[in-house]
Formats: structure tokens, C-alpha cells, sequence
């Protein structure tokens, strides 16, 4: 049976989920969750919830799904204790440290791959389960067909989002809220500028998508294989968490369900299913209206309902004996057992207790989690006992059978964190160059690598000879498996040009790459804010590492371990990853050059560049640009060229040659500001 999984921000949302069947609810601990402004479950708390769903037999998966810095290091390892000592089901971790300090904390306690690690191929899952995770939260962007792919090959459980919010960006590639307003997605804190109205000509809100709804589909889902339903929401009402776990078990049993309240609740002027069917065109985009607002409203009282009474969900068994030496009730759930006794029994005066009427008075379970499956009575003849010592027998049962239910099975803790190594470089770097096209390859001698996108190579094979060493393949970031022969047969034909390294943007192309032998080097989509996710990254063979633009300056040069590290120190940074076009028109692609602009409500253009119809980068409207700033503590410098002209590349790498500022418009990025 697929697992419906449920939001709970707090608890009241924990309670409409359980009550209306959820069979696992995942919740936050407090900090190092992507929902910090939810209530989460910090300050002690935590225990209270696994407590409260296990007694009524649903399971709790504990969000610790950000990136971390190293100054939350000792923070991260207090908190991994604690979800340990909570006796908590499993965990959802994005960071590759986070990964770590499980791993060697609590090495039993099952691990899943949030979406936040961008899985959205079979090498990406496959590469989740070599690093011990059990279950992989697929990206949403996937089509029914590329789950059911993954799902049936990758080795471990599979996890899909069934119904809520759609994020625009691919999970794990978003620097939108970072770059505009210092608060980072990646750790909890998007302020969901997407939201608002970026526009392409007079088409408004052009990043802006419709809530998914996939409740039609759940048993193709279940056909695939998939092991998990995720409902997505842990910023929503508790209403809405009633609403969408009621409708998506009744989607199970195959019966009808309420999607107009379902949509009343919460919805963005409807829902779509483009990502799972593949019919990725305007219909996708909306926006939340004054009338969906008025819905919500209209229904939250009806909602409230399907929540207020305790679900019968745990079935037990009663043993119920009545003799001259005195009366016992024994309940078991099949692993708990309890016997309580009775008061003595009277000698009937008119009607003796018989089955039935005890069977009524015990049975009476309601205002608990248990529902009586079998009940046996085993009754000596000619005595009863009053109404009131039953129900007050029943009651006790109850109340201890619940005590035992509650008792946490905490995970067992060892001490094998291994120190951080202390940082082992503090010069400025050598310089890099990535380049769009070849078309605006220059000053080769300047660069210790020049770094071009794998269709750019492909296309221009020559490059490879005339490069030499120095090229680096740059990886597609997204890389859906469509093809036939899918990433690996591109890899072979690069390999057999003679191209000996390539850059992996996302963790696919670690193990994509990795299996046929390239030399790898991490980009800054691999997402590395600390000293142990460095660590991770060489032991999973690479040979160097970009890491995040969401990190200072000052943090990057504090970095320990021995893998050699970089930055991007210049371009107009990428800010989204998208599979669904923002620029794409009604009729569809048409005669689209592949590029174009977004402008926000204040008039700022943003480019956005498409990779071959799969993917769209939106980039931000101005280059980061430091080349006069102090860098300290990295081994090289990416400049990162995208629709820069050749003269412009030129300009650029004298300025950083020579530590010249920028005179045209530019923006230091985060490395000198506070990151939320």
C-alpha cells in the first residue's frame, strides 16, 4: 500500500493529518528545516509529536532538509541527537554534511533524499542510494513516464509529491530569494519573490505556477511503484492538510473526491498536472486571486470537521473473563498488551451479564485511536457487573494501552564524527573561464580551464584538440532521461573525442561521469556552504569544487579540508532553473532563439537562456563583478560568461588579471553581505 505523507507545521496540522488518515506526517525539529517560519516542533517538543503519532501508528519524518554553514556544525550534531533520542522514523536531509553526521551519529535511523537534492533522473537516485539513503524524493518536474523509469531501477523507495505548491525552479536551484532579498531558500527562509510580477511582454506573472494536483493519477503512480504520496503544505492551515489528506485516501480507495473544496482551500486559480503528463504551456502559470481567498474562507468551517473527532485507526483485540474471583479486560494492538482488572462481580438479581451486553459497553472505543476487531467473552453464569465498572474497565485499558504505545524507541547514538580538517589555502586562485559559446572563447592563455557546455562541444568537436587539457565539459544541470542512451552515450562519444574532464552542476553527473572514469570538478549547483561537504564530494571522487555564491567571503576562506576549492567570481549568476518556460507562448516554442528577458514591477530585465528546449536559466539582471575586491582562500576563479559579447569577455578578464572594478553597473552578490 502507497504511504499518504502529510505536512504538519505545527500541531494542530499534526492532529488534522493523523485523524484524517495520514499514515506518515514529516514535521521540522526547529532550525535546519525548509520551513522555518512553520511552527515546527522545536524546544522539547519533538518527542511529544513521534509520541502522538505512534500511538495512533503513523510515522514521523523529521525535516533537516537546509544547508548548513560550519558555525552550525556543533548546532546540527545537538540537533541530530535530539531527533535520535525522539525515536523519530526517518529523516529528510538535503546537505551532503547533514547526510554525514547521520550517517555516523545515528547510522540505523533511515535517511531519505529531500527534492532538494534535485533528483530527477535514474543516475541521480542511484547515486542517493550509494550514499546510504533509503528513499529519494523525486523532483516534481518529473512526467509519469520518467518516475515510473526511475523508480524501477534505482534500488531504493521513491517519493513523489501528489498535491500543493509548485515551486518555478527546479528544488535546489533557486538563488532568487537569496540574491534579491539575502533570504535563502536552501536554508529555510524563501521570501517567494517568484510570486510576484515578473512579466514577458503582456504575458504577467511569468514564474508564477499553479498549484499541482496529481490525485487523478494515484493509482498509475502506485503502478509505477512509487512507495510514497507527498503532500506539500507546511506553511498551510490545518483545514488544507485536513482537505488534501481526506481527498487523497479517498483517490486510493478509488472513490470520488472533493476537489472544489480541495481548490477553496487552497489553490491558485485552479491546479495543473503539466509536470506529470508533460504538457508544459501556459495553462501551468497562475497566481492566488481575491476570490480564491474569499473560497478558502467559505469552506475552513466545513474543513474543520473532518478533524474534530479522534480516528478509530488502530485495531486491537479484547479479552473480556468474568468469574466468582473477579472481572479482567485484557487489549492487544498485536505488539502491546495489557490486563487490567475488575471489581468483583455481583450475583445477578434479575439478568445476569451475557456477551452481548458486555460487548456493547467495552467496545465503546470512541474519543480513542482504537477500534475493536475481535472481542471474546469469557463469562461464568449468574453474575454482572454494573454499567459503570465496565465502562470504567474500558477506559483504564485504554488509557494503559496508550502508555505503552507512547514509549520511545530511541535510536542508538555513536561517537564517529571525525574532526574538520584545517583549510590549506590562502591565495587568490588561478582564473577560469565558462563560456555560453565558443563563439566567445578568448584569452586561453589567461585561463587555467575554459569551461563550455557539453552541446557546444558536441557540436564543435575541433574544440577538443584544439583545447587540450585545459577544456572542461560542462554537464547539462537538468537532465531528464528521454534519450536513447541518455547521459552516458554522450559522455562515451565525449571520451572517445579525447575529453578528459567534465563540471557536474547537479549529483547526476557525479555518477553519470564518475562510472566512466572523467575527472570530476563540482559546480556551484552542487550547493557547498561548509568543511564537510567539501570532504563528502572528494570522497566521492572529484577533483575540486565551485562553492555556493550564497557564502561570504569571509566563510569561504575559513573552509577546512584538503579539496581544492573555487568560487564564481564573476557573471550574471544563475538564479533559476526551470522546465516549464517562463518565455514560451501559447502556441509553443515556435521560432523562440532560445533567449530572451523577464522584467520585474520596477522595470529590471532579467535574461533568461534555454538549454536546447529542456531547461531555461534565469540569470540575474546585473554580473556579479569583484575583481578589485579582496578574494582570499580559494584556488581559482570561475568568470562565468553567458550573453556577454567577445569584447566584453575581453574587458572582463583584463579587469580581473589586473584587479580593475568594473565600470559598468555590478553587484558584489552575498560574498560580502549576511546571508538569512
Amino acid at each position: 500500500m502507497v504511504e499518504v505523507l502529510a505536512p504538519a507545521g505545527g500541531e494542530e496540522q499534526l492532529i488534522a493529518a493523523v485523524r484524517c488518515g495520514a499514515d506518515a506526517v514529516y514535521l521540522g525539529a526547529g532550525g535546519f528545516n525548509a520551513r522555518r517560519n512553520a511552527e515546527n516542533f522545536g524546544g522539547g517538543r519533538l518527542a511529544d509529536a513521534v509520541r502522538y503519532a505512534h500511538v495512533r501508528g503513523v510515522k514521523v519524518h523529521v525535516t533537516v532538509n537546509t544547508l548548513v554553514m560550519d558555525s552550525e556544525l556543533d548546532e546540527l550534531d545537538s540537533t541530530v541527537r535530539e531527533i535520535a533520542r525522539a525515536g523519530a522514523d526517518a529523516v529528510i536531509v538535503q546537505d551532503l554534511a547533514v547526510n554525514a553526521a547521520f550517517r555516523d551519529t545515528v547510522p540505523a535511523l533511515p535517511r531519505h533524499a529531500s527534492t532538494q537534492m534535485t533528483v530527477h533522473n535514474l543516475d541521480g537516485a542511484k547515486l542517493a542510494a550509494d550514499l546510504g539513503f533509503s528513499r529519494v524524493v523525486l523532483a516534481r518536474e518529473l512526467t509519469l513516464r520518467e518516475i515510473e523509469r526511475i523508480t524501477a531501477r534505482c534500488g531504493i523507495e521513491t517519493e513523489v509529491f501528489i498535491h500543493g505548491a509548485l515551486c518555478m525552479c527546479a528544488s535546489g536551484q533557486c538563488e532568487l530569494s537569496a540574491m534579491l532579498g539575502g533570504r535563502s531558500g536552501n536554508r529555510g527562509l524563501c521570501a517567494q519573490p517568484c510570486r510576484l510580477d515578473f512579466h514577458n511582454g503582456e504575458r504577467a506573472f511569468a514564474l508564477s505556477l499553479k498549484d499541482m494536483s496529481h490525485l487523478k493519477y494515484v493509482k498509475d503512480l502506485a503502478d509505477a511503484g512509487v512507495a510514497s504520496f507527498k503532500i506539500e503544505g507546511r506553511m498551510k492551515r490545518p483545514e488544507y492538510v485536513a482537505a488534501a489528506v481526506t481527498a487523497t485516501r479517498a483517490a486510493l480507495r478509488g472513490e470520488p473526491y472533493d476537489e472544489e473544496s480541495l481548490r477553496a482551500v487552497f489553490s491558485r486559480s485552479g491546479f495543473t498536472d503539466g509536470c506529470l503528463t508533460g504538457k508544459r504551456d501556459t495553462s501551468m502559470f497562475g497566481v492566488r486571486e481575491k476570490e480564491d481567498v474569499a473560497a478558502s474562507t467559505a469552506v475552513l468551517k466545513k474543513l474543520a470537521a473532518l478533524y474534530r473527532a479522534e480516528r478509530q485507526s488502530v485495531p486491537v483485540s479484547m479479552d473480556f473473563a468474568l468469574s466468582p474471583a473477579g472481572s479482567s479486560l485484557t487489549v492487544s494492538d498485536g505488539t502491546h498488551t495489557v490486563t487490567v482488572a475488575g471489581p468483583a462481580p455481583e450475583v445477578a438479581v434479575n439478568r445476569p451479564l451475557d456477551e452481548d451486553a458486555a460487548r456493547r459497553s467495552l467496545t465503546k472505543t470512541g474519543g480513542t485511536p482504537y477500534a475493536v476487531e475481535r472481542f471474546d467473552a469469557r463469562l461464568a453464569p449468574g453474575l454482572t457487573l454494573p454499567v459503570s465498572s465496565l465502562n470504567a474497565l474500558r477506559r483504564e485499558a485504554a488509557d494503559r494501552l496508550t502508555e505503552a504505545r507512547s514509549q520511545v524507541t530511541s535510536w542508538k547514538i555513536v561517537d564517529n564524527r571525525s574532526p574538520i580538517p584545517a583549510g590549506r589555502t590562502d591565495h587568490a586562485g588561478v582564473l577560469r573561464g565558462r563560456f555560453e559559446h565558443l563563439s566567445q572563447v578568448c584569452c586561453v592563455d589567461a585561463l587555467e580551464k575554459v569551461i563550455l557546455p557539453l552541446a557546444e562541444v558536441e557540436n564543435h568537436p575541433q574544440v577538443v584538440e584544439n583545447l587540450g587539457d585545459k577544456l572542461v565539459v560542462e554537464l547539462p544541470s537538468l537532465f531528464f532521461d528521454r534519450e536513447s542512451g541518455g547521459i552516458s552515450g554522450r559522455l562515451a562519444k565525449i571520451s572517445a573525442l579525447g575529453v578528459k574532464n567534465v563540471l557536474c552542476e547537479t549529483l547526476y553527473a557525479v555518477k553519470a561521469a564518475g562510472k566512466l572514469g572523467f575527472t570530476l570538478h563540482g559546480g556551484a549547483g552542487l550547493n557547498v556552504l561548509n568543511s564537510v561537504a567539501l570532504e563528502e564530494l572528494q570522497r566521492l571522487g572529484l577533483a575540486d569544487a565551485t562553492v555556493s555564491f550564497e557564502l561570504s567571503m569571509s566563510k569561504i576562506a575559513a573552509l577546512g579540508g584538503s579539496l581544492p576549492r573555487g568560487i564564481l567570481a564573476y557573471g550574471y549568476l544563475p538564479l533559476m532553473r526551470f522546465r516549464a518556460c517562463p518565455l514560451k507562448k501559447r502556441a509553443g516554442c515556435g521560432d523562440c532563439p532560445g533567449s530572451g528577458t523577464l522584467t520585474d514591477r520596477k522595470g529590471t530585465e532579467f535574461p533568461v537562456l534555454c538549454a536546447g528546449r529542456e531547461y531555461g536559466t534565469l540569470l540575474n539582471s546585473v554580473p556579479l563583478h569583484i575583481a578589485d575586491r579582496p578574494i582570499l582562500g580559494v584556488d581559482f576563479k570561475t568568470l562565468w560568461f553567458t550573453v556577454e559579447t567577445p569584447p566584453q569577455v575581453r574587458a572582463v578578464v583584463e579587469q580581473y588579471q589586473k584587479s580593475l572594478p568594473s565600470p559598468a553597473p555590478r553587484t558584489g552578490g552575498l560574498y560580502y553581505r549576511r546571508l538569512l
